[in-house]
């Protein structure tokens, strides 16, 4: 698994796990320790996405769009 998809992966989780415990109603306490938290995590997940050392072989001007070299699908 690459580096900077974990955080991705773990915040997904945890996204999943607060929105189960809400609907749930689990304790309060517990629902609002994992709201207080939230922020600091997303945080984290985006720091460690945008510093990932990955390498982009076009510029925005070349590729603007991941599917730009696709095959377009024709009509019948």
């Amino acid at each position: 698994m690459k580096n900077y998809l974990f955080p991705v992966y773990l915040v997904t989780g945890f996204l999943l796990i607060y929105v189960t415990s809400v609907q749930v109603n689990l304790s309060t306490g517990l629902i609002l320790f994992m709201f207080s938290i939230s922020p600091v995590l997303v945080l984290w997940m985006v720091y460690k996405v945008l510093t990932a050392d990955v390498e982009v072989k076009h510029t925005f001007e070349e590729k603007w769009y991941e599917d730009y070299d696709a095959p377009l699908l024709e009509k019948k």
